[in-house]
């Protein structure tokens, strides 16, 4: 998996934002793949995003700090689905589809951080810090997995490229 996380960072680096976004979408799908190969494709892509990114996509908003989910498992989904499959943002027409229709992806920018920002059902993200972030989760899955050997032996299987 390490490959996969140093292609995203890489990708990162070189401002290559569509290869970048197909491995930070693809990378979950792998991981839940190892974890639970005989579960479905939506059913193991949400559960891992829902123990490894989740809470870097809620937060406290409004004066009463009300709990809010910005990026749900099943909209990541449908985000993944909509552009890996369709090279398309818009999700309103995918079957995980559940709060949002749409996705703005924005490069970064000097001196400023544009992320989880929401208006109506448009969530807005800043490419690197959404890449990076999946990055960190497939990082720490990878300790929490370190000791299973069955894991192991599936990611043994993982293209190289040499």
């Amino acid at each position: 998996m390490q490959r996969f996380i140093d292609a995203t960072r890489a990708a990162v680096g070189t401002a290559n934002w569509y290869a970048a976004l197909s491995l930070a979408l693809t990378m979950p799908d792998i991981c839940g793949r190892l974890e639970a190969p005989a579960s479905g494709s939506q059913a193991r892509y949400t559960s891992w995003y829902d123990q490894y990114l989740l809470a870097r996509y809620q937060g406290r908003v409004g004066p009463d700090r009300v709990l809010h989910t910005f990026l749900s498992a099943n909209d990541c989904y449908a985000l993944r689905c909509a552009y890996l499959h369709q090279g398309e943002f818009g999700i309103e027409d995918q079957r995980a589809q559940q709060a949002l229709a749409s996705f703005h992806f924005t490069p970064p920018r000097p001196g400023m951080l544009i992320h989880n920002n929401q208006i109506n059902n448009t969530l807005q993200l800043q490419v690197d810090v959404f890449c990076n972030d999946v990055s960190a989760g497939v990082e720490a899955w990878l300790q929490a997995v370190a000791g299973d050997a069955a894991i192991q032996a599936r990611m043994a299987k993982l293209a190289t490229i040499s």
